[in-house]
């Protein structure tokens, strides 16, 4: 069966931006015949280049839950032949879900570049990455690799300072073209993590917030208590609480620490999608990267370097806040202020 060719074209086009062509080798990871016509689509594309491309498929293992629930833990795990394979390559591209995996920081760190490819066509399509939205991805990366300390507000009562230390900033433009960098298409951010037991305040999920593991708007307020860098106690008399309270006790207390926090910058990203995407088939990406959100998160914080590998990640993009890097006003209100990352 040959490649649909209007995928084959976008995927073409993606691979160009990542700079796939004669001399390289591109490797697709896949499990069963999960999003087969991407895998051989972008197997074509890489041909059309003139990269050599190969495919890596493994079984899927037995899972409880979705993606989400279970991030870092893979069908690639223990599988060293593949592993290898894929070490081997230029670039992967992961329409897996290596994410906060070992085998995803081993391959990369090997110089390998990787992918992650998991969003519907028309959602690829519509945040389609470009060269400008790098260059302001990468502003304000120049700026949060500076700052000592982020302090986030809001006027339904968030008010969190993060003090930085050891950990990196790590960019999402949709891309990679960067000897062992991860990228995710479609994205359109950039975050970093504080120090382990650098967050203290409050932060208040408002209506309208988005908990993208429960694929769900809040509906009721829920207030985070975070002291020396967990969250200490979680308060509201909403459904959302109760889930929050609910889901996060069935982990460990490591589901409690503080993650990644960051910003969005992709215009093309819609803060509505969430209440129409096919959840079986998306992350939210729409939800991480839409211009002026404040990217709070909670959990494994392996990505960057540390040592928290628990499956419980919750992203929960927030709407109208204000974000500071020491004293230069980042976000206000949700709207992105300095000129050079506006889009």
């Amino acid at each position: 069966m040959s490649a649909d060719a209007s995928l084959m074209a976008l995927f073409k086009a993606e691979l160009e931006l990542c700079k796939v062509g004669p001399g390289e080798t591109l490797a697709v990871l896949t499990e069963d015949n999960r999003r087969a016509a991407y895998a051989e689509a972008f197997l074509a594309a890489a041909q059309q280049l003139g990269a050599q491309a190969f495919q890596v498929n493994v079984p899927a293992r037995p899972m409880f839950g979705g993606l989400l629930q279970n991030v870092g833990k893979t069908s690639l795990a223990g599988n060293r032949p593949a592993i290898e394979a894929l070490k081997s390559a230029d670039i992967v591209i992961d329409l897996m879900f290596l994410l906060f995996s070992p085998e995803q920081i081993e391959i990369t760190g090997s110089g390998t570049r990787m992918l992650l490819v998991l969003e519907p066509v028309e959602v690829l399509s519509r945040m389609f990455p470009t060269e400008r939205l790098r260059r302001r991805v990468e502003h304000g990366e120049a700026l949060l690799k500076k700052a000592k300390k982020m302090r986030i507000t809001s006027a339904a009562g968030t008010d969190v300072v993060y003090e930085f230390g050891p950990y990196p900033v790590m960019t999402e433009y949709g891309y990679t073209d960067t000897p062992g960098r991860w990228d995710h298409w479609p994205s359109g951010f950039l975050f970093t993590q504080a120090r382990d037991d650098g967050v203290n305040g409050t932060v208040v999920l408002d209506r309208g917030d988005v908990i993208c593991a429960f694929r769900k708007y809040v509906e009721e307020p829920v207030t985070l208590r975070i002291e020396r860098g967990a969250v200490r106690a979680i308060e509201g008399k909403g459904l959302d609480a109760a889930l929050l309270r609910n889901y996060m006790a069935s982990y460990d207390q490591r589901a409690y620490a503080i993650s990644h926090i960051g910003w969005g910058l992709n215009e093309n990203a819609q803060w509505h999608h969430m209440a129409i995407a096919d959840s079986h088939k998306e992350l939210g990406m729409d939800a991480l990267s839409y211009c002026g959100n404040v990217l709070f998160s909670t959990g494994p914080n392996t990505e960057l370097g540390g040592t928290n590998d628990t499956p419980c990640h919750l992203d929960m993009p927030l709407r109208g806040c204000s974000l500071r890097l020491d004293e230069t006003l980042i976000v206000e209100n949700g709207s992105i202020v300095p000129p050079e990352m506006q889009a």
